[in-house]
């Protein structure tokens, strides 16, 4: 994750870059000049908190379809001199997905800019992975000879095609070159290293074995902090414990857990919260609450508590939730969870204070917002109408639009109607069964989504679901 520069909630460019269905209509509406310049803002300076998950690729292509827009600064910004010096994804992922949709829609000039990508840029892979998806089998084959060149004939030339063989997203362009005389041998090699590299790794594991004792396994968890860089291993480790732990050990995994080093204890406390141990909930307070306890470790705490499911640890949720730091919102977000209507005005506070103090892309929104949806809390209306204007998080935005559906009785015809565009298909899909029709434009968007090849079909069966027998009538 990064933290990219974001233009206030109220500018075009603003609402493009959080994917907004409002960026799309205000696009429109703008001159066409203008709009093209925040859309290649948007695509050139990738704006997603998270670019692995996020989508916006898709919300672009549509509207560079809508603007007719021309495709001269994706291709200087592919090909830029940096390409060679950034090999990192972020910089031209975006880019590539958004010339992938574009290329599904017909848009020619596009599938030729991803085959020159893919043929001469730094991040081919992805190039590769959406030509495989769009392109026929002749376009692929004129790229073989590029591709196969970035591997000389060496035994690390080898090493690294095999690698690239057996961690490609999509396989159909190596298949069908594996089946071309001219480069077929050489490629089938390389799948089959790929496939032993896997069976060797397989054979020679480098966790915990069977037989190991409560004690190694716990060194084993404390001896990832001395790896660069450090493997916090409490996971994996309190997995084992589950396997090897027996009643005679309790005593060591409670000392571990009050006083062993951070990754021993941190397995232990997650150990003993998983099995629901009557000491685990306080060795939890005294780890996270503890000024002098390591961020990770006070997080990890966190995370055992968390994953609790006992009825003491909701009675302690309650106790906690008051509380101005991560304790209380590891309280409240477990009351969000799991808690009854009861608590509804303790997830409402936590919501209003980490909105207040950390603003609206803080971590420890996601759950308080669908805890105040699943409680039906109708007062957060109004904060879940902030967090949804400002959250530079499609899928924060997408919780909140989720919540407003509960809570706000103006959804429908409000926000509903905007997120009909929406850069996130979960939220398009929330739009489609709640958006009120009385606006031509909800009708209009309804019957464009549902004859959208490219549109999920998630969202296709929630269109349809207005549209038939037994539907109202739009």
């Amino acid at each position: 994750m990064f933290d990219p520069d974001i233009a206030p909630s109220g500018t075009l460019l603003g609402l493009l870059q959080r994917g907004r269905g409002d960026g799309t209509l205000h696009a429109l509406a703008a001159p066409r000049a203008e709009a093209l310049a925040a859309l290649n803002d948007s695509v050139l300076r990738d704006p997603r908190r998270d670019w692995q998950v996020e989508n916006r690729s898709l919300y672009y292509a549509r509207l560079y379809m809508q603007l007719d827009g021309g495709l001269e600064e994706i291709e200087r910004h592919l090909f830029h001199p940096d390409d060679l010096t950034d090999p990192g994804e972020e910089r031209t992922g975006l880019a590539l997905a958004v010339l992938g949709h574009l290329a599904a829609y017909g848009r020619d000039a596009a599938l030729l800019l991803l085959r020159s990508y893919a043929a001469a840029g730094t991040n081919w892979r992805w190039a590769l992975d959406e030509l495989a998806l769009r392109d026929d089998d002749a376009g692929l084959a004129t790229l073989a000879p590029a591709v196969l060149a970035r591997f000389p004939h060496t035994a690390e030339g080898d090493a690294e095609l095999a690698a690239a063989v057996r961690d490609a997203f999509e396989p159909r362009p190596w298949r069908l070159w594996a089946e071309d005389p001219r480069y077929g041998e050489r490629i089938r090699v390389a799948q089959e290293q790929g496939c032993f590299d896997r069976w060797q790794r397989q054979l020679r594991p480098t966790g915990p074995r069977p037989g190991w004792s409560v004690t190694e396994v716990l060194d084993w968890a404390q001896q990832g902090l001395e790896l660069h860089p450090e493997e916090w291993r409490q996971v994996p480790a309190a997995r084992c414990l589950a396997a090897v732990a027996g009643p005679e050990d309790r005593p060591e995994l409670l000392r571990a857990a009050r006083t062993g080093p951070d990754a021993a204890r941190a397995a232990a406390l997650r150990h003993l919260a998983e099995r629901g141990d009557p000491e685990a909930l306080d060795l939890i307070e005294a780890a996270a609450a503890d000024p002098f306890s390591s961020r990770p470790l006070a997080e990890a705490a966190l995370a055992a508590f968390e994953r609790m499911r006992a009825v003491a640890a909701v009675e302690r949720a309650r106790r906690w939730a008051p509380r101005p730091d991560a304790l209380g919102t590891a309280g409240a977000t477990m009351l969000a969870r799991r808690g009854s209507r009861g608590d509804a005005d303790l997830v409402l506070a936590a919501l209003r204070r980490t909105v207040r103090t950390e603003g609206p892309d803080a971590g420890g929104l996601w759950e308080l917002v669908d805890g105040v949806g699943r409680l039906g809390v109708a007062c957060a209306a109004p904060v879940l109408r902030h967090i949804y204007r400002e959250t530079s998080s499609s899928h924060l935005r997408g919780r909140a639009a989720g919540a407003l559906a509960v809570t706000d009785p103006g959804f429908p015809a409000g926000f509903a109607v905007e997120c009909l565009w929406d850069c996130e298909e979960s939220t398009r899909e929330l739009a489609a069964r709640h958006a009120a029709t009385g606006d031509d434009r909800v009708v209009e968007q309804l019957r464009r989504l549902a004859a959208d090849p490219a549109e999920e079909a998630e969202v296709q069966t929630a269109v349809r679901s207005r549209f038939g027998p037994d539907a109202p009538a739009l």
